[in-house]
């Protein structure tokens, strides 16, 4: 620990600070050697009080001890050490928030004797739990949050930044956490990477969606070179509020640090991007890899061929080997030795190296050992930089809880998908064919584990589409309107089912008299065939079909109410159930990944 507000600077090792209680079975935290147990009684015919319960004293603390009585030089209670046969009671353990001090030092009251059978001791896998129960699943983030309940001393090593969104720590619901590794240059552990001073930019961002239902999550890499706008981002600095300028047609990674952007600002490029809401941010920079790895002592890898990078300076034989520190730093930098030598090959590095990670935190040696965990608590801790809504170890832990739900084998990476820039071959474009259903997917709450694609199709259309044909198209009949999408939407549709389709008998019906989350198809039971060519169209689930009980007349059009979730005439409103092709996912528990 170090001297400076964060903690104490004793010559001991603050992992034995750590001390097993055998009444609950778990390790507890002794920052002061006076606030150890009490030993217990050789004879137990007297037990010992309970903490911090009895009648008052005369100053409104509990016990049954005499005012000023104290606690004698041995510690074992007023009066000096208990010997066989005296049956006077031992002093109550100190309680900070229940116990007061009489003029004479001591702790006044006392408690009468307890007859609650003590707790059952926790098995050694138990243990191991409780520890990993703040698991946040996710190495930069998080990786084990076990020892996050060193609450005190944690929470001075925490940086917050006030992004103008403060979300409570956990919701019901899908979560969304950006991930930022920035190339700041500034700094213990940073100089000596490049430019010097620099105020760095977004050099490694991946956007981890975790699943409603914590069954899955999704960690989507967003390639730093890729071009992109970004939208006005307010700043808060010294308690004003400043307002940064967007741009058009930038490199992603500029959405940090330069113009005195924040996080806050590439929260804001992300969220216009994919379209999802985002709740929370974590940023770290070059020292977290390396004390990350140390704390963990070390992170397996693979390459299939030798590395040899002078740049990065990382040198690797073919095959599986263990980095740390600089080398650890050296294996998720390099790029100039794998793959085309681009920093989308980087990001496959970065990937492994985080799904090694992980298995690393959840491995046994880590769960059981008290000085790792402290270790690596400590090194989370102070690699982080996050927003004010996890502004604290307790906000930590109370999401590292909820997350750690997820289990690793149904954690997915994937990238978001690019094309080369024929503007610029130094930066890429997204690849809107292959993006807009990723996210799509993502914002559906679809898992991107791999499947065989028979279920993809299995929401589209009527309830009964397999017993109704399907109406030719100059026999669907049907009024469009705006309930939610974007401007003009109404009459973009119409326009697509005429020209594209040759739905002659769409009509626009302008706006709808209430918005919709979700687009809506009203038609009647002599319009199933219609209603099934209409959906099978435009990709709309079954719970978008809404069936009236009676029969329409022969000119009666279906209705057809746009919602929030229209993203353009002829994109799918149902998400895809598998993986778009051509996106590079691997799964985070994959242990046979090398970099090619």
């Amino acid at each position: 620990m170090d001297a400076q507000g964060r903690g104490r600077a004793d010559d001991f090792d603050p992992a034995d600070q750590w001390v097993f209680d055998p009444n609950t079975g778990n390790y507890e935290l002794r920052l002061d050697p006076a606030d150890a147990p009490a030993p217990q009684p050789a004879d137990r015919g007297t037990p010992a009080p309970r903490r911090g319960s009895g009648p008052a004293g005369p100053e409104g603390g509990r016990g049954a001890g005499k005012s000023g009585s104290g606690t004698g030089q041995n510690g074992s209670g007023a009066g000096g050490p208990r010997r066989h046969g005296d049956t006077r009671e031992l002093p109550a353990q100190r309680d900070r928030r229940a116990g007061s001090r009489s003029a004479g030092g001591g702790t006044t009251g006392g408690t009468p004797p307890s007859r609650r059978k003590p707790k059952p001791k926790k098995s050694a896998k138990k243990k191991a739990l409780y520890w990993t129960s703040g698991a946040l699943g996710f190495v930069l983030v998080a990786g084990c949050g076990g020892a996050f309940y060193l609450y005190q001393q944690l929470n001075g090593n925490i940086s917050k930044v006030d992004v103008g969104k403060e979300n409570p720590a956990v919701k019901d619901g899908p979560v969304n956490i950006l991930i930022i590794g920035t190339d700041a240059r500034s700094g213990k552990g940073n100089q000596g990477y490049g430019d010097a001073g620099s105020v760095g930019h977004a050099d490694t961002t991946i956007l981890m969606h975790v699943s409603k239902d914590r069954t899955n999550a999704t960690a989507l890499s967003i390639p730093r070179d890729m071009i992109t706008d970004i939208p006005d981002c307010p700043t808060k600095k010294n308690g004003t509020t400043k307002t940064i300028p967007g741009e058009r047609n930038v490199r992603f990674n500029t959405s940090l640090g330069q113009e005195d952007r924040d996080p806050g600002c590439t929260w804001r490029t992300v969220e216009k991007m994919t379209g999802l809401s985002i709740d929370h941010f974590m940023m770290a920079d070059f020292n977290a890899v390396k004390e990350l790895s140390e704390a963990v002592d070390g992170v397996e890898v693979c390459a299939a061929k030798p590395i040899d990078d002078p740049k990065s300076h990382l040198h690797l034989p073919a095959g599986k080997s263990v980095v740390k520190g600089e080398q650890a730093l050296a294996f998720v930098r390099t790029r100039h030795s794998v793959g085309t030598g681009s920093d989308l090959s980087r990001i496959k590095l970065q990937q492994q190296f985080i799904g090694s990670m992980i298995r690393k935190m959840k491995s046994g040696d880590t769960l059981t050992s008290v000085p790792k965990l402290y270790d690596l608590a400590q090194a989370a801790t102070k690699a982080l930089t996050v927003d004010t809504g996890i502004g604290s170890a307790g906000k930590l832990v109370d999401l590292a809880k909820d997350l750690s739900r997820v289990d690793i084998k149904n954690i997915t990476f994937a990238t978001v998908p690019v094309l080369d820039n024929p503007k610029d071959r130094a930066t890429v474009v997204l690849d809107e064919a292959k993006a807009a259903p990723l996210f799509q997917m993502i914002r559906a709450d679809h898992s991107l584990s791999k499947t065989d694609g028979k279920d993809e199709k299995k929401d589209k259309g009527t309830s009964d589409d397999k017993q109704v044909p399907k109406a030719p198209a100059d026999k669907v009949r049907v009024d469009v309107s705006n309930g939610g999408g974007p401007i003009g939407a109404a009459q973009e549709t119409v326009d697509w089912l005429q020209n594209s389709k040759a739905a002659k008998l769409s009509t626009n019906a302008g706006n709808a008299p209430t918005k919709l989350a979700a687009t809506r198809l009203e038609y009647a039971p002599n319009q199933a065939d219609q209603a099934a060519t209409l959906a099978d169209w435009m990709g709309l689930p079954k719970s978008a079909l809404k069936k009236t009980t009676a029969d329409a007349g022969p000119k009666v059009p279906m209705k057809l109410i746009l919602g929030k979730d229209f993203q353009g005439a002829g994109k799918s409103i149902e998400a895809p159930a598998k993986t778009p092709d051509g996106v590079q996912n691997v799964n985070a528990d994959d242990k046979n990944i090398c970099a090619k």
